[in-house]
Parts: structure tokens; C-alpha cells; sequence
């Protein structure tokens, strides 16, 4: 026998109804790490205040200095050519932005002495 009434699909459980692991940030993760001994951030080595002395004023100048020298040997400098392609370009663009400049500078310059002020 055939009721009228369709059949409806089993249903999966929704995703409330799944147990759910805590965030990296949850205070329950947080907690968790704490009581295994681990930093509840990923590189944190203590809390906020907890921050070593540098052994001497200009430890952290020399090596700011020694990781930049370190980078700048890294970067691909462009060749003479290429410095002097790029500074044609960048002087014509300056000329063309120049001229248009001047040439609207004029026009709105003879628009506002006759139009505006009608003389």
C-alpha cells in the first residue's frame, strides 16, 4: 500500500549535534596547553612582561644591520641598460604629463579670464 505522503531522506545529524574541537585561541585550548607545559602561542617564549635583556644597548642595531646586508645580497640588481631604459621612460612620461599640464593650464586660463570674470 502507497501512502500519499513522500518518503523523507534519513537525515544526518547537523553539525551542532557533532562534537567540535576547540580553537587554536579557545580558552579551553589555552588551558589545555598550559597544563601540558606548552606556550599557548606559537613562538611565545613567556608572558607579555617576560622579555629578555639584550646583552648590550646596539645588539638589536647590528643585527637589524647584518640581516639587511644579508637581503640586499640576495636582490637581482638590474643591469646598466635596463637602468637606462627605465629612466628614458619615466623622463618621457614626465614630459608628456608636463605638456598636458601646461597646455590645460592655458585653456582654463583664457576660460576663467573671459568667461568667469569677462574681461
Amino acid at each position: 500500500m502507497t501512502s500519499d505522503t513522500p518518503e523523507t531522506p534519513k537525515q544526518r545529524p547537523s553539525r551542532r549535534d557533532e562534537p567540535s574541537e576547540p580553537s587554536p585561541s579557545s580558552p579551553r585550548t589555552r588551558a589545555r596547553q598550559a597544563d601540558a607545559g606548552t606556550p599557548a602561542l606559537a613562538g611565545a617564549a613567556g608572558g607579555a612582561g617576560d622579555r629578555g635583556r639584550r646583552p648590550f644597548p646596539l645588539s638589536g642595531t647590528k643585527r637589524f644591520l647584518g640581516e639587511s646586508v644579508a637581503e640586499l645580497k640576495k636582490v637581482e640588481w638590474p643591469k646598466q641598460n635596463q637602468v637606462i631604459q627605465g629612466t628614458g621612460v619615466v623622463l618621457f612620461a614626465c614630459l608628456v604629463v608636463g605638456v598636458f599640464l601646461y597646455v590645460s593650464d592655458q585653456a582654463f586660463k583664457h576660460l576663467v579670464e573671459n568667461v568667469f570674470l569677462g574681461q
